[in-house]
């Protein structure tokens, strides 16, 4: 294998880092927040499984991304990731987690700018709509979850400390779930502008495991978002965990189990099959934020309340955060695919 390509294949890494520091508080941030789960235990089942997430089921929303915009060469795909990834990272250093999924969006549109390449406005239009029917979703889901907990809590007679218990389980099962959740829907973000070039080579296990090419480098980038899960999500689990609403360890639960629940349902290949054979509407293939569904069904669960307790400032602050990332990375792109082609004489995009 060209050594070159695993320099390339670097900034993809970066971003699957970057993922990783942002998106654990998606996926945990809850559980750690409502002091149930320690930080520790629960990163570790994350890393587990945003693993196995990645492998076996992420190749499910890697061809979306392809579609909004093919890029052709291995330099432009390699500068169309770190683009995202320092939009990414900017954010995080900030504390306000911010949208992979967008920031991914907003570097391709960026390459395609440059390299006079249409971009696919109904794959485009796709992606977008779920910005708005995922934190949509997963509020509702959120809502539903929180009415059927609260009648089983009436009706149950459970001692306090056996209910804690139970609900620090599957605090860190729900957090499996959305690890796993995160790695099949969100995989293509990190890795999928580099599917076209992929070199690897089927990675045999015996006779137990056998990882096919694609599969590979879906292992390279979920292990760079187990890495970013591990050194560097404590920032942002501090806003989303705790600030944003002060949260009890059920609805915590809740929240969590929302995210991954609308993860799978935009990841899942069974599922989109079955709808279309079925003649059904389909649930699109495509890379959502787990930033969204989180802030989504956060914010379901203080409106049933209310609005008691949500601290509005951070939703504004986190807002502004989804619209500048995908603006960020696409401009962040445009200016370094000018440097890398006329400064380093890279191939940045390949004519048709």
């Amino acid at each position: 294998m060209d050594l070159s390509y695993l320099f390339y294949l670097s900034s993809g890494l970066f971003l699957g880092w970057s993922l990783g520091a942002n998106d654990a508080a998606n996926i945990f941030g809850t559980a750690v927040g409502s002091k149930m789960v320690r930080f520790s235990t629960i990163a570790s089942v994350a890393c587990i499984f945003v693993i196995i997430g990645a492998v076996f089921s992420g190749s499910g929303t890697s061809r979306t991304l392809e579609n909004l915009g093919a890029v052709n060469a291995l330099p432009g795909a390699f500068m169309v990731a770190l683009s995202a990834a320092l939009a990414v990272y900017m954010m995080v250093r900030i504390g306000i987690t911010v949208s992979t999924s967008q920031a991914i969006v907003g570097s391709i549109i960026g390459w395609n700018i440059y390299a006079g390449k249409p971009t696919d406005l109904s794959t485009l239009a796709q992606i977008v709509g779920t910005w708005t029917t995922c934190p949509l979703i997963s509020g509702i889901v959120a809502i539903c979850l929180y009415m059927c907990l609260k009648k089983l809590q009436k009706c149950s007679s459970m001692h306090l400390l056996m209910r804690d218990q139970i609900t620090r389980i599957c605090l860190i099962l729900t957090a499996a779930v959305g690890a796993y959740a995160l790695g099949a829907n969100n995989i293509a973000n990190v890795v999928g502008v580099f599917i076209e070039s992929c070199p690897f080579n089927p990675l045999n296990f015996g006779k137990v495991l056998t990882l096919n090419s694609l599969q590979v480098l879906f292992l390279l980038g979920a292990l760079a978002i187990g890495v970013g899960i591990l050194t560097y999500s404590h920032k942002v689990i501090k806003t989303v965990g705790n600030n944003l609403m002060r949260m009890s360890p059920t609805v915590a639960l809740i929240i969590v189990l929302s995210q991954a629940t609308v993860l799978l349902l935009f990841s899942s290949v069974n599922l989109h099959n079955w709808l279309e054979s079925a003649s059904l509407p389909t649930i699109p293939l495509v890379p959502v934020s787990s930033t969204q569904a989180v802030i989504g069904a956060i914010l379901g669960i203080g409106l049933i309340k209310g609005g008691r307790g949500v601290n509005w400032s951070i939703v504004g602050k986190l807002v502004v955060g989804w619209v500048t990332a995908p603006l960020m990375a696409m401009l962040i792109c445009f200016i370094s695919l000018f440097f890398l082609e006329n400064v380093f004489n890279q191939v940045v995009y390949a004519a048709n």
